[in-house]
């Protein structure tokens, strides 16, 4: 039943759905089963691949539908030059273990990022490539001929095109806004388009590397970073219009540009963390000034950073030294901790949004790793017991036991990928849950081991 039901998805060009639990296996027993189907070659449980929809698509731009706080939801952006490009809005049906997608076009340009509102769970944000040609006229060249002046042309279309790494602000249908739709049953029913709300004007900043969001705001604050120019813009008009409300820019020798940057909970959001190059720089959004910085925070390139959400002046950076490394920015001197658990370049970092002892990383060692990192967390003890509830002395005993710092550890390496792991994140539902996406478009979903979740909450 099993191998016809793959058949038949092959037939239509669909994956099949499937609710069967997957076999427990002694490395990945916490993981959940998506679907089983593949169309466009074998995959492993727990695996759902863009490819079974899409073709030959690849994809490295994740994020978790940020608003949504009731269904477990991810936006998936993908990355072709051959074919249309698309969103896809996958939801997860826990009680089921099942999958559940739709489509979005996105015709603007291959998706370099992707980001969602925090306030509105239809609006989200994209960086994404746009090539501009350069445009010559016949007539411009006289008496010199057809022919060599439609060659001369064609040489330096080819030459001068250029391609600029855009963004804007977007909206999706109202009626796939919120989550838990169910999936198309036709392979051939249209995909849905974007609406489009407003350009992010970078013509004269340069390409840009991400939009991010004001965490706890309204969602019509965002910060876009470009080449070497950092962007505060205020939405206005329901979103249908970006001004630029203040930027800063790097200065320095040779050509500096921020590859990527968060925006900190803490302080009342009036701080913005970036990394270019080997240097992780703290700004004040208020004045757009330099508040911290931290030269050779890597060896080499610096790829992500994300703060502590519970411990206001802490953050987590990695990049291509293959290192996690976790700051405290009072004191830049030196690293709080290091982690070296993969082996190539790491190209996510992500702390769990309620309990920051859960650190998350990715990497094009196609490795996910989830560490505990409990000694520099906002429970460092564990969960701790009020002295009056204690009646004896050997629950007082055990008691000072307890409170010895806890260790830090790797708690699971996850290897269902096998390409490079461009993102991971963890879903704004529910805080055990997460997901990695890795280039060849396979998304995985896992679970925190429910042993440490106890151990946690108890």
């Amino acid at each position: 039943m099993e191998s016809a039901g793959r058949a038949r998805a092959q037939e239509k060009g669909t994956c099949e759905l499937l609710t069967k639990k997957p076999e427990k296996r002694e490395s990945n027993s916490h993981w959940i089963l998506l679907t089983a189907a593949v169309v466009t070659g074998g995959g492993c449980p727990g695996s759902w691949h863009l490819e079974q929809r899409i073709g030959q698509n690849k994809a490295r731009a994740l994020t978790p539908q940020t608003a949504e706080t009731d269904a477990i939801r991810f936006l998936v952006g993908t990355q072709s030059l051959k074919y249309d490009n698309q969103i896809h809005i996958i939801d997860f049906d826990d009680e089921n273990n099942i999958i559940n997608k739709n489509v979005l076009l996105h015709q603007a340009g291959e998706i370099w990022h992707i980001s969602a509102s925090p306030a509105d769970r239809g609006v989200l944000a994209t960086c994404y490539n746009r090539t501009f040609c350069c445009v010559l006229s016949l007539d411009s060249f006289g008496a010199l001929g057809k022919s060599a002046a439609q060659l001369f042309i064609a040489l330096a279309t080819s030459s001068d095109s250029k391609v600029l790494t855009c963004a804007a602000v977007w909206r999706m249908p109202k009626e796939l806004e919120s989550g838990s739709h169910e999936s198309p049953d036709d392979s051939s029913s249209t995909a849905q388009t974007l609406e489009l709300l407003c350009h992010l004007d970078n013509t004269a900043h340069g390409n840009m590397a991400c939009v991010v969001w004001e965490p706890m705001g309204d969602g019509k604050k965002i910060i876009s970073l470009a080449d070497n120019h950092i962007l505060l813009w205020d939405l206005q008009e329901s979103s249908s219009q970006a001004v630029l409300a203040s930027s800063a820019s790097l200065e320095g020798k040779g050509q500096l540009k921020f590859t990527s940057g968060r925006w900190s909970p803490h302080h009342n959001c009036t701080q913005v963390a970036t990394a270019n190059d080997t240097t992780l720089r703290g700004w004040d959004t208020r004045s757009m000034s330099q508040i911290y910085c931290i030269e050779n925070a890597h060896g080499q390139l610096l790829r992500d950073l994300d703060f502590n959400p519970n411990k206001q002046y802490y953050l987590a950076s990695c990049g291509d030294d293959c290192k996690v490394k976790f700051w405290d920015t009072r004191n830049v001197t030196e690293p709080v901790k290091t982690l070296e658990e993969h082996s190539h370049w790491v190209w996510n970092v992500r702390y769990n949004h309620s309990h920051d002892q859960l650190v998350l990383t990715g990497s094009s060692d196609s490795r996910v790793i989830l560490s505990n990192m409990v000694s520099i967390s906002s429970e460092p003890f564990g969960h701790l017991v009020d002295d009056d509830d204690i009646s004896d002395q050997e629950d007082h005993r055990s008691e000072e036991k307890s409170k010895e710092p806890l260790q830090d550890n790797v708690i699971a390496t996850y290897e269902e990928h096998e390409d490079s792991v461009y993102a991971v994140d963890w879903s704004s539902a529910d805080p055990w849950l997460f997901a990695s996406l890795s280039y060849d478009g396979r998304l995985v979903i896992n679970r925190v081991p429910r042993a440490l979740k106890y151990h946690i909450l108890l």
